[in-house]
């Protein structure tokens, strides 16, 4: 046992065994060599702040990396306010004439075989002229696009499809009848040809006229 009235040790007296820091006064051991919380080292010379080295003229955020992208939006060769430059719409007078001229095309063909069908039964058929109509407006619109102009001549182009089919038609039976060629009627008696259609003409015919133009618009509206 500890003798009584035995003067405590004071702080500022000699290290008490296994406590080499008990002989300092209330301050803080000093922090060894090459701690984390010590002071950092200095900075080098010309460098007093530790400031990072300035960029390079001409970059006034730091160079580039090879392989990125214009920073903000730099405009790209070729293109005024960046990003990929801008595609020429292409001309859409040449896209309607285009169309046009398919719509005329698919007439004088759909027109031949809307005649040889009906010369071939001796009768016309409603569905065909139909058909003739749709065939036109569809292909005219699927190259020159829906517009007005493509619509509108498709309609027209049909109406006449079907008035050459039936002249195709009342041709080759006037050949039949007559048995002398096909070509003959055409090139000699075209005149006879004609007339015979507008004597023969009824409501019918004039109605397959008018199916025609309407499925024309039908087919150019699909397309489009």
């Amino acid at each position: 046992m500890q003798p009584p009235n035995q003067p405590q040790q004071p702080f500022g007296g000699q290290p008490v065994d296994g406590n080499p820091y008990a002989g300092h006064s209330g301050q803080q051991p000093p922090a060894p060599s090459g701690t984390p919380y010590g002071q950092q080292p200095p900075a080098p010379p010309g460098n007093p702040y530790g400031q990072q080295p300035p960029a390079p003229s001409g970059a006034p955020f730091g160079d580039q990396q090879p392989g990125q992208g214009a920073p903000f939006g730099t405009p790209a060769e070729g293109a005024p306010f960046g990003g990929a430059p801008f595609a020429p719409a292409p001309p859409a007078r040449n896209t309607m004439l285009l169309g046009v001229a398919v719509a005329l095309g698919a007439a004088l063909v759909a027109g031949i075989l809307y005649g040889v069908i009906a010369g071939s039964i001796e009768r016309e058929v409603g569905y065909a002229a139909v058909g003739v109509g749709f065939l036109v407006g569809f292909a005219a619109s699927k190259v020159g696009g829906s517009g007005p102009a493509v619509v509108a001549a498709s309609a027209v182009f049909s109406i006449g499809a079907v008035y050459l089919g039936q002249l195709v038609g009342i041709s080759m039976i006037l050949a039949d009848v007559a048995q002398v060629p096909f070509s003959e009627v055409v090139g000699d008696h075209f005149d006879t040809v004609t007339r015979t259609w507008s004597q023969e003409a009824d409501f019918m015919t004039y109605l397959f006229l008018g199916l025609s133009a309407i499925a024309a618009v039908g087919g150019a509206k699909k397309a489009g």
